[in-house]
């Protein structure tokens, strides 16, 4: 739902304010229209059913994981489709991967949604009404929604009006009153837009996908290494760290024989040794590029010389391939 075009209108026509927030508590309890806001006058939900649309995104499809994800592919009034994914945790928590565009323009080759290529940018509602739906599911599920991480379609950073605009609905507390600190923006590298999130006043945090050591082997997965190389996108990181007092979660994806020998994981812990920084090693989700992910084996060897090397770093597992919901396979839902 537009919620600024929505208190415009509520103005406009003389409607009390708390009108706008029964509207969105029912929106948030899953009403799917307006005609299902009982607690609006009928004429009014009427009249605003005529110039504003619900949801600025409707579910087109739904899809369950084995494991408990969620994928749902939204639909938006000019038709452009993206997928939002809602991950289950321990203890009840929720996690949401949005999107912030519909395709992308950075074509990192190992990404699905990259080689749709460019598609148009998200509005600030349509980022807001996917961890609205991941919210209801979760509350239809016994459990909370903990945590929205800008990881979808899209690169953040090349939308981030909206990016942030909808951060802050989603903080506020006639929004989902999720705390700051529990939502993350994750970017490839588009370096201007690292030094507009250090000055913004919302302490979310901030990931960055680096996936190699080295500019020739991040060139060849991603392209915008050419335009922000690894030296430039670190001092912005270490800029951003400086400015904030944050750390920033670097994201790396191993691939078998490309980024993931012992001589990767030192060179790695030689550019992120200063403490700033905390390393999420990611398994490769299969999409039609031609990569591989690295054997256990090799992971394994690769955390060991990283530790050796005294950088800390975590693994990030696995979350719903089988319906192509995992990290690097949203793309349209056929």
């Amino acid at each position: 739902m537009d919620r600024a075009a929505l208190h415009s209108i509520l103005a406009q026509w003389g409607q009390p304010a708390y009108r706008a927030r029964q509207a969105l508590e029912a929106q948030r309890a899953g009403a799917g229209g307006w005609a299902e806001v009982s607690t609006l006058p009928r004429d009014l939900r009427e009249r605003l059913d005529a110039v504003l649309p619900f949801w600025a995104l409707t579910p087109d499809a739904r899809v369950v994981s084995r494991d408990g994800t969620v994928k749902w592919g939204l639909r938006a009034a000019d038709g452009a489709v993206v997928e939002a994914v809602l991950i289950a945790h321990a203890e009840g928590r929720r996690t949401v991967c949005v999107s912030s565009q519909a395709g992308c323009a950075l074509g990192c080759r190992f990404c699905a949604t990259g080689a749709m290529g460019a598609g148009r940018d998200l509005t600030a509602s349509e980022i807001v009404d996917q961890a609205v739906l991941a919210a209801t599911e979760a509350d239809a599920q016994g459990a909370r929604l903990t945590n929205v991480v800008f990881m979808g379609m899209g690169e953040p950073m090349q939308n981030l009006d909206a990016v942030l605009d909808a951060s802050a609905m989603i903080n506020a507390p006639e929004g989902l009153n999720l705390s700051a600190r529990r939502i993350a923006i994750s970017t490839v590298g588009w370096v201007p837009g690292i030094a507009r999130l250090a000055e913004h006043p919302l302490p979310v945090r901030l990931a960055v996908s680096l996936h190699a050591a080295d500019d020739a082997t991040r060139s060849e997965l991603m392209p915008i290494n050419a335009r922000y190389p690894i030296a430039n996108l670190l001092a912005a990181c270490t800029r951003y760290c400086d400015q904030t007092g944050r750390r920033v979660f670097i994201e790396y994806l191993l691939l078998d024989g490309v980024n993931d020998s012992s001589a990767d994981a030192k060179r790695l812990a030689r550019l992120l040794r200063d403490g700033r920084f905390h390393v999420n090693v990611i398994e490769y989700n299969a999409t039609e590029g031609p990569y591989r992910g690295s054997s256990q084996s090799r992971r394994e060897v690769f955390l060991r010389s990283l530790a050796d090397a005294g950088l800390e770093a975590s693994v990030r597992r696995s979350r719903g391939a089988d319906v192509a919901a995992a990290c690097g396979q949203l793309a349209r839902t056929r």
